[in-house]
């Protein structure tokens, strides 16, 4: 007898897939270790004005004992009322404000405040969350301590709102209560916009993001252990700038010449007498391995055809992509040819920069990458501070893919032929991403079903995928700290050179 099976009926069939984050989980030495240096900063709070929007804003809920729904919608209409002062005025590249592109089709004949801001069409308004940007803001916001959320609703933080930042606010807000807002009007509240300078803003924030008062005076116990790291990183940063600031580079860059290579992190005296620089130094170097990671994984996924049969692959088809661009050679003569990782005084050397100098930008660089970080990982290499931050463990052994496991599969291979070791790393790599998507299975409520977060499957022995992944470095927020000290002229970029000022030497102090 034939039984035909139905069911069961409270969920659909078929796993229900969705593009994951971190498909290798090698980030989070780094991305923990950068939440403990730069508290308050996120790499997506790029401007100083919202965060003293979002703080008038607390403060006039206060007074008026706003609800949730109250401050949402003021918030919400708040953000779009400054985008369009800034679509009004004419696009600044230099300062683009969140939400401006899906704000502009409510610009016509008057801006159409309350269509752009709607609570029940998210997806069609100039944001698809309910509470706007302040959900990117609001974390540092309330670490910080410019705003506090009770019950849900939006009230002053322990640093309050000057009058003069509210005074400056004042003309949005009131706009804010409109359904519609004509250009006119909208000029009114200009004082707002963007790039607009405003004194009393700055002097506010510049004491509350270094944890000064009184024009800049630092008194450790006036203020909380998450400010005062968030200072530690700016003096380290302001510093690195004084040292390396000519030479052209970013921010992030600026501060590796400084902490990351060489004897200042440990000579300069005001680097060496800053318990921070060693964790900045620690984080800075294992960047490069997860860095590595991120791109090999990749490029990896990028050679892999969709669901469809196009260009799938086995896994034996991606270890020989691997091992195909390996040299010929063994894994000891691979460690020769790597630049010097110290100098004949100790000093740590930029190998991973010299390997990222030379623009070849291929697997087999990151794979090399790879290997510097496995060796730095070892005893006696970094002085105990830095390599506990390096390391970044939460357990006392080695984790799948991290700098000590490279070092194990160094030690395994050390006299077999490189492209052992590469087709090695590839099978590392797909069983480490399957552990991950195992581990974020979850059941997904729309269906009833599971939902598996990958981008990379496997059917029949065969790999195939339903994206690409990124490649990008992940963010330490040095880069958005930078810039938030422009803002408060604490810092200067002039010719792609970066300058501390001689406020924020004061400030800061930077100087030996």
């Amino acid at each position: 007898m034939t039984a035909n099976i139905h069911g069961p009926a409270w969920a659909l069939e078929g796993l229900g897939v969705r593009s994951g984050r971190y498909p290798l989980a090698v980030e989070g030495p780094v991305m923990r270790a950068v939440d403990r240096l730069v508290p308050g900063v996120s790499t997506v709070t790029r401007y100083i004005r919202y965060h003293s929007m979002y703080a008038a804003i607390a403060a006039h809920a206060g007074q008026h004992a706003w609800d949730i729904a109250a401050c949402r919608q003021s918030v919400r209409r708040s953000e779009v009322l400054l985008a369009a002062l800034q679509h009004h005025a004419g696009p600044d590249p230099a300062w683009p404000a969140h939400g401006i592109d899906r704000m502009r089709r409510f610009c016509v004949a008057e801006l159409e405040l309350a269509r752009a801001a709607d609570e029940e069409h998210l997806t069609q308004s100039y944001s698809p969350r309910r509470w706007g940007f302040w959900d990117q803001y609001g974390g540092p916001a309330m670490l910080l301590g410019t705003v506090d959320v009770r019950d849900g609703a939006l009230r002053p933080g322990r640093h309050v709102c000057p009058p003069a930042v509210k005074d400056l606010f004042a003309p949005l807000l009131s706009l804010a209560a409109r359904d519609a807002v004509s250009f006119t009007d909208l000029e009114t509240a200009g004082q707002a916009a963007l790039g607009v300078p405003c004194p009393a803003e700055r002097e506010w924030l510049a004491d509350v993001l270094t944890a000064t008062r009184d024009g800049g005076t630092h008194v450790p116990e006036d203020w909380e252990a998450s400010d005062r790291t968030r200072r530690a990183t700016l003096r380290i940063l302001g510093r690195a700038i004084d040292l390396h600031g000519h030479e052209g580079d970013g921010y992030q860059e600026t501060l590796r010449s400084a902490v990351a290579f060489g004897e200042e992190a440990t000579t300069d005296p005001v680097l060496a007498a800053i318990p921070e620089t060693a964790g900045w130094r620690g984080a800075l170097l294992r960047h490069y391995s997860v860095g590595a990671w991120r791109r090999l994984w990749a490029a990896l996924v990028a050679g892999v055809g969709s669901k469809d049969g196009e260009a799938d692959r086995s896994a034996e088809d991606l270890r020989d992509w691997l091992a195909q661009q390996a040299p010929d050679a063994d894994v000891r003569q691979v460690l020769d040819g790597l630049p010097p990782l110290k100098s004949s005084a100790g000093q740590l050397l930029p190998a991973e920069r010299q390997l990222l100098a030379q623009g070849t930008d291929t697997p087999m660089t990151d794979v090399l990458l790879l290997m510097v970080g496995a060796l730095r990982s070892r005893e006696g290499h970094l002085p105990g501070d830095v390599r506990a931050v390096f390391l970044g463990r939460q357990r006392h052994w080695a984790e799948f893919l991290d700098p000590t496991w490279v070092d194990g599969l160094i030690n395994d291979y050390v006299d077999r032929p490189a492209r052992d070791l590469a087709a090695r790393l590839v099978d590392d790599m797909l069983a480490q991403s399957r552990r991950v998507a195992l581990a974020k299975l979850r059941t997904d409520p729309a269906t009833g079903g599971l939902k598996i977060f990958s981008r990379l499957h496997l059917r029949n022995e065969r790999y195939f995928k339903t994206g690409d992944e990124g490649d990008s470095d992940i963010g330490t927020r040095i880069p958005q700290l930078g810039f938030l000290a422009e803002q408060l002229g604490l810092f200067a970029a002039v010719d792609n050179c970066r300058t501390v000022t001689a406020e924020g030497r004061r400030i800061l102090e930077t100087n030996p």
